[in-house]
């Protein structure tokens, strides 16, 4: 099973996911609470996918990303967040995040979507799209 770093500055949100991700099955390797945190953890932990909240203290999701995947290109990288609205497929696309979801979709649709990208082929990346769901490259049109 894929190794899950979660990184959210609410310990209840980070609780949740946690508690959902291992009862299907998933591995969470670790917690952050912000983007330092994040990225001091993903070098110790070479997680496969990180779950990555955008608004955080010290140093936000879109901050972070660039920086992770720097580290970690292999890494996946879901942005899980409140403010789907303010991010662009450009800028989602430019950070080099695999999905950008928003947390109103719920925790069904963030499951689905952990599936979706850990089993995307390693070359193609999912991005965010106009209706704030997964797209593959392929489906863009």
């Amino acid at each position: 099973m894929p190794r899950l770093l979660i990184v959210d500055d609410n310990p209840s949100i980070r609780y949740l996911i946690r508690f959902l991700l291992e009862q299907q099955g998933y591995e969470i390797c670790g917690e952050a609470e912000d983007g330092l945190q994040a990225i001091d953890a993903a070098r110790q932990l070479n997680p496969d996918l990180i779950l990555l909240d955008v608004s955080m203290p010290k140093l936000s999701g879109p901050q972070a990303a660039p920086i992770l995947k720097r580290l970690l290109p292999k890494t996946r990288i879901i942005l899980f967040t409140l403010f789907v609205d303010a991010l662009g497929k450009e800028l989602a696309e430019a950070l080099g995040v695999d999905l950008v979801l928003s947390k109103t979709d719920g925790m069904a649709k963030l499951l689905d979507s952990v599936q979706t990208v850990m089993q995307s082929n390693d070359n193609a990346r999912s991005v965010f799209s106009e209706n704030y769901g997964s797209v593959l490259p392929g489906e863009i049109h």
